[in-house]
């Protein structure tokens, strides 16, 4: 059964296939998360199997939420479905919107729900292969310099997020 996403179709907002909200550039409902802890960043690498921007770095998770589930309930439930981390505590910054190209003749056009949480460096996590690959932590001065040089290595919405709104999403 293929995967519904909350996107707009003649400004109705209603459940449509994932793919082909990315294949039309239909405007959608997103939720990106950022866990830190002592101005660094967990980051992680997308699998290979995805059917975009595979193995490139990104924040620490993103999705997009079922028909009619909170953004709140959906971060939490996809940093533990990405990652195996549960329960962090979030909160939420901002909302933010984006379109962008992300290969292979397919957009992402989203209106993100944006959530932060702290987390120990040595936190436990249960990578989940189809999605993730690896992490990291990194400084948020090393992942811009690294953007930077060789921005082909990051997702279009982590080098948006941080040139756009990285003040607002990484102070607190």
């Amino acid at each position: 059964m293929a995967t519904t996403i909350p996107a707009w179709v003649n400004g109705v907002l209603q459940p449509v296939e994932k793919l082909e909200v990315h294949k039309r550039g239909l405007r959608h409902l997103a939720v990106s998360v950022f866990l830190t802890n002592g101005g660094k960043i967990l980051l992680q690498r997308r699998a290979l199997g995805k059917y975009h921007t595979p193995g490139l770095w990104a924040n620490t998770c993103c999705t997009h939420p079922a028909w009619g589930e909170a953004a709140m309930d959906c971060a939490t439930r996809r940093l533990d479905e990405e990652l195996g981390i549960q329960s962090p505590e979030l909160t939420h910054v901002k909302n933010v919107e984006y379109r962008a190209d992300v290969g292979n003749e397919l957009v992402e056009h989203e209106v993100v729900d944006i959530f932060t949480g702290h987390a120990p460096m040595d936190l436990k996590m249960r990578l989940n292969p189809s999605e993730v690959m690896e992490t990291r932590w990194v400084s948020l001065r090393d992942l811009n310099e690294d953007i930077a040089t060789e921005p082909e290595k990051y997702s279009p919405w982590l080098r948006i997020y941080l040139a756009e709104h990285g003040a607002d999403i990484l102070r607190r």
